[in-house]
């Protein structure tokens, strides 16, 4: 569904974020983009979705597609109704409008009202809790509602492929369990396509089915999710064991190593 070939991203006409990347996301599947801080995760999802501008990023070289069809040069509006959805690192709900208000805001880019409340209800369904407080300002939910509240807000857009930024971020481990089980039913149930962010490494390789290890704007690493889990190599810098079964700082490990181990 989704492909990326050779992008290059750069910022403010000099600092180069992506250095060539390259990924596909087939239809129907869960894939997971993996790596520390800084390695150009959520600039590899703004340049999917459009929305590199506001931050002075531009798309210098290689090709987005969805479906076979370039959306790199669009809008992001168009990006939108092309099938193309992010929820963005932080949540960012409209505070000051209700649960159902925000709902009704990610549908901006339809006409189809009929369709627009079939998928309010299925989003309710799925998250029942917003469906208890759809009357609710979203600035007086708590963190995990917020959350569910801007992956169900993404889901209005009726989209192709969802876009998740860290969806884990600042949230306890039961809600943490709850987000991903929800989302790995919305792949299962409804066939949604998605590219997975995060940092919890651990949880995103047990839902994805494939994964992508990025670093300093490059992919380094590619594999099916399972062959990821038990890469010796994650193991020890991204689920944090070495291999007696201690747990080891990821800071700890020298940067060239790592790069020259999966390199090779």
């Amino acid at each position: 569904m989704l492909r990326l070939n050779n992008v290059e991203v750069v910022y403010d006409r000099t600092i180069l974020v992506l250095r060539g990347v390259s990924l596909d996301v087939p239809t129907g599947r869960i894939v997971a983009l993996l790596g520390s801080n800084g390695a150009g995760k959520s600039t590899t999802l703004k340049t999917i979705s459009g929305i590199l501008a506001p931050e002075r990023g531009e798309v210098t070289a290689g090709t987005v597609e969805l479906d076979g069809v370039r959306i790199d040069n669009r809008e992001p509006a168009d990006i939108v109704k092309h099938g193309v959805a992010q929820v963005m690192e932080g949540r960012r709900t409209f505070q000051l409008l209700t649960t159902e208000e925000n709902l009704i805001a990610g549908a901006h880019t339809r006409r189809d009202k009929v369709r627009v409340e079939r998928d309010k209800d299925l989003v309710y369904e799925y998250f029942p809790r917003l469906a208890e407080r759809r009357g609710i300002k979203a600035g007086y939910l708590s963190g995990g509602e917020q959350q569910m509240l801007a992956i169900g807000r993404g889901l209005m857009s009726s989209p192709q492929i969802l876009l998740l930024d860290e969806p884990s971020l600042g949230l306890a481990p039961m809600l943490v369990e709850e987000i991903f089980e929800i989302v790995q039913r919305l792949n299962r149930d409804q066939g949604m396509t998605v590219l997975l962010v995060e940092q919890n490494a651990a949880m995103a390789l047990t839902i994805a089915q494939h994964g992508y290890i990025m670093e300093n704007g490059r992919i380094v690493l590619d594999e099916d999710a399972e062959v990821l889990r038990n890469n010796e190599d994650i193991k020890e810098f991204y689920l944090g064991l070495s291999e007696a079964g201690g747990r080891k700082s990821y800071r700890d490990v020298k940067h060239y190593r790592r790069r020259k181990r999966w390199l090779s």
